[in-house]
């Protein structure tokens, strides 16, 4: 993957949603809840006025409607700022 995030932007591969039935039903995909941790793949640079502290391996928590989604070689991943990110784990 030639991906690289630009200025204080990270990429992270989100975690695969839990599988979850209620009573031996199985719950499609649309309605399955949107994963809040993975992984970070690739960090920019930071800016002049924020330092990137983030790091390509670090597992991390990010808010339910942070980044943008995008799809690479048929692998998700969401691209956001490294504000959008909540902690670290």
């Amino acid at each position: 993957m030639n991906i690289k995030p630009l200025a204080d932007r990270v990429l992270i591969a989100p975690e695969p949603a839990e599988e979850k039935t209620v009573g031996g039903i199985i719950i499609p995909d649309s309605a399955k809840e949107k994963p809040l941790k993975g992984k970070v793949v690739a960090v920019g640079h930071g800016t002049k006025d924020e330092e990137m502290v983030l790091k390509a391996g670090d597992m991390v928590l990010y808010g339910k409607y942070a980044g943008t989604e995008i799809e690479v070689d048929g692998e998700k991943y969401l691209i956001m700022r490294q504000s959008d990110v909540l902690a670290t784990l």
